[in-house]
């Protein structure tokens, strides 16, 4: 497999060049395809965090992940381009922390892509269940399933009006705006890579804060998207998580590894209606559960475990897919 040039990037469903880390992919089988992944040496959003940069970040490799649900649905399955994507469940966990120490250049992987379960509809397979290794040099770094659909343009254009329509909303969005956390608070540097409001702790020793979508962010809204997209939802756990965390003692330093997450998306979560996040209270090497609400419903739930040592982790448990993207 080859790393010295990147896939398409309407392949993976990304904008910017600089986006797309996945460089090849070979069909093995009928359920099985190899990709291959390129990590620059530092990246603007995942690698800023308070804390040395001495490991890659884990949603680092899941986004590389996610890119290649798109090229098993295009490359392999032949879905069209220009349909539409829904996440209805990811799950990853670090088996092997150690195994995403950085080396002095961009870093390369190779990721066993396997079909474990294929969603019918009368129209035929309108979704996968995709199991994922990615391996790093001879080492496991992620383990991953990611369960997704897809729908033709035309479709989407008239669920995501008869959705809207139903709660009020126009036709086109407009993000709510409001104050962002301090981004030292959650192990970050750069004020434009905080996404949710000040925290506040609750008497039971919850947290709960507002998300918010910022359009313009190059890396989590890469494209225009008429709705929160999953990987912002996740990037809200584990930021309004991680200061859980750190304010109980249940981690000691400011820019905790995630080390395992599984997340469950109910139904679109629409960046004009208020979101809020909500954790259970941190307890030193337990999972936190998150979830995520606007007015009236539950847009998606996980549960995420942050670590700042170097140990094997334990299994995540399996997070089984949901009805709603």
């Amino acid at each position: 497999m080859q790393f010295t040039r990147t896939l398409p990037k309407e392949l993976v469903h990304r904008s910017a060049p600089a986006e797309v880390f996945l460089t090849d992919a070979e069909r093995r089988g009928e359920d099985e395809i190899l990709l291959a992944a390129r990590f620059p040496r530092q990246h603007a959003f995942y690698d800023d965090t308070l804390g040395p940069r001495t490991h890659h970040d884990p949603f680092l490799l899941l986004e590389a992940c996610r890119q290649g649900i798109f090229v098993v649905a295009h490359r392999h399955l032949g879905v069209r381009l220009g349909h539409k994507f829904l996440l209805r469940a990811v799950e990853f966990e670090v088996p092997d922390p150690a195994a995403l120490a950085r080396g002095d250049g961009p870093t390369e992987a190779v990721i066993t892509t396997r079909i474990e379960q294929r969603f019918r509809t009368r129209a035929g397979v309108r979704g996968l269940g995709l199991r994922f290794a990615l391996v790093i040099g001879a080492r496991e770094a992620l383990l991953a399933r990611i369960d997704y659909s897809w729908m033709p343009p035309d479709d989407w254009t008239r669920l995501r009006a008869r959705q809207r329509d139903a709660l009020g909303l126009p036709a086109v969005p407009v993000a709510l705006r409001g104050q962002r956390v301090d981004p030292a608070l959650v192990g970050r540097r750069a004020a434009a890579n905080t996404v949710i409001s000040p925290p506040r702790a609750t008497d039971d020793g919850a947290h709960t804060a507002r998300l918010f979508a910022e359009t313009t962010h190059p890396t989590l809204y890469d494209h225009w998207v008429d709705h929160v997209p999953g990987m912002l939802e996740l990037e809200g756990f584990r930021q309004l998580a991680l200061r859980a965390s750190v304010s109980a003692g249940a981690v000691r330093t400011s820019s905790p590894l995630p080390v395992a997450l599984a997340a469950r998306f109910r139904r679109f979560a629409e960046m004009d209606l208020p979101l809020e996040c909500r954790t259970t209270p941190a307890v030193a090497g337990a999972d936190i559960e998150c979830t995520l609400r606007q007015p009236g419903a539950l847009a998606a739930e996980a549960r995420i475990r942050l670590a700042d040592t170097c140990r094997p982790t334990r299994a995540a448990r399996a997070a089984p897919p949901a009805g709603q993207p």
